[in-house]
């Protein structure tokens, strides 16, 4: 990173994967190959693990969570297997920006179907990231299972609560993602088809004044505005707006009419602050708030 690790992080010993740790919460941020069972053995030892591993993120009774967009299915907590332990799991980075920006339109004018198109930087890649040969002067069209996530997971995040489980949103997706030569922002240009009319005006209007429990709150890591319109027709664009709301707000911008769907837009995500760390973090700080944590 461009700043020095803190002495006090540096010196921390690295332990294994055990259930003898001091710690309540365990954020998770291990490979797929292994997640899966460690995350299992913790919860079941009494540990609230939130993970931005996949394994376990369509599990009937695990939480898909964007804390502004679907607070409510943190419920589904109680009902797991796991005793005084839970799963809750953060969605794909490249999820989390879309999930954000559909939530308006989807509350006020209800949702048909998305297509969307990424250009993701390549820290979602993780470190060291994509060999340059391979990423310098070009666009790689292919990021292995993304395309997948983020057709499923926008539905179950967006879905109701009925019951003991979630109704996945009836809504039509199609996604195709690409690895650009950008160290930090996805960027995602969106086509939406509403059910209902609406304006321009009345869109961005919608995204503008969204506001949560996360911000009713005042949570530490919640975005003041958790998703900002801008103006310009060059925006947004990852270098100037990434760091938007230190990190975790979502902009959006290039609001116009669609001949195909009924509009398009483009929008902007940190994918290693909102993506990742950030956004797990958010879902801890709720669910203390809600008193999960005791």
């Amino acid at each position: 990173m461009a700043s020095q690790l803190p002495q006090n992080i540096a010196n921390t010993i690295v332990k294994e994967c055990d259930t003898n740790l001091e710690s309540k919460i365990c954020f998770s941020g291990m490979d797929a190959s292994v997640a899966g069972e460690i995350e299992e053995n913790l919860a079941k030892s009494g540990y609230i693990v939130i993970s931005n591993a996949k394994n376990h993120r369509f599990d009937e009774d695990v939480p898909l969570m964007v804390p502004e967009v679907n607070p409510d299915h943190l419920d589904l907590v109680k009902i797991q297997k796991y005793g005084k332990g839970a799963i809750v799991t953060n969605p794909n980075c490249s999820t989390i920006g879309l999930a954000l920006a559909l939530k308006p339109l989807h509350d006020n004018f209800g949702l048909e179907a998305v297509n969307v198109v990424t250009m993701q930087a390549v820290s979602g890649g993780g470190y060291p990231g994509v060999p340059s040969m391979d990423i310098i002067d070009n666009v790689i069209p292919f990021i292995g299972g993304e395309e997948a996530k983020m057709e499923a997971e926008p539905r179950k995040i967006l879905g109701n609560m009925a019951g003991n489980k979630i109704e996945f949103a009836e809504i039509k997706m199609s996604a195709q993602c690409n690895r650009v030569s950008v160290i930090d922002g996805h960027t995602e240009c969106v086509q939406v088809k509403l059910k209902k009319k609406a304006s321009k005006e009345e869109i961005i209007s919608a995204w503008n004044s969204f506001s949560s429990e996360a911000q009713k709150l005042n949570l530490p890591f919640a975005p003041e505005q958790p998703i900002i319109y801008l103006e310009g027709e060059r925006y947004p664009q990852p270098r100037l707006h990434r760091n938007l709301g230190k990190g975790m707000a979502v902009s959006v911008g290039r609001l116009r009419e669609c001949s195909l769907f009924d509009y398009k837009f483009v929008i902007l995500s940190h994918n290693t602050v909102r993506g990742a760390a950030g956004g797990t973090i958010l879902i801890a700080e709720l669910m203390k708030a809600k008193g999960m944590l005791e």
